[in-house]
């Protein structure tokens, strides 16, 4: 059993920074993909930022630039952090984790970019 918990999320002004934090707990395997992911009203869940175990990252287009994800692997912790924030970065984001074929998220956590 996996269990994801997000936090960090909250309502910023468009050009601002947050940063989003996940605490993995559970069966972990040392090799895994972790990422985060969001979900806009009346869209789908998209995946924005994924690291391996390895530390390899990738990033959807739309957030390539403005947005870090990092990880710990000792404390089994993903970070996202979000600089210059648009109002069509507003979503719920939840964070991901894929593991021996079978996938995991968190609850989500809501982030609110509006002046």
């Amino acid at each position: 059993q996996v269990q994801l918990v997000e936090s960090g999320g909250g309502l910023v002004q468009p050009g601002g920074s947050l940063r989003l934090s996940c605490a993995a707990s559970g069966s972990i395997f040392s090799f895994n993909y972790m990422g985060w992911g969001r979900q806009a009203p009346g869209n789908e869940r998209e995946l924005v930022a994924v690291i391996t175990s390895s530390g390899t990252t990738n990033y959807a287009d739309s957030v390539k630039g403005r947005f870090t994800i990092s990880r710990d692997n000792a404390k089994k912790t993903v970070d996202l952090q979000m600089n210059s924030l648009k109002p069509e970065d507003t979503a719920v984001y939840y964070c991901h984790l894929r593991q021996t074929g079978s996938n995991y998220w968190g609850q989500g956590t809501q982030v609110t970019v509006s002046s």
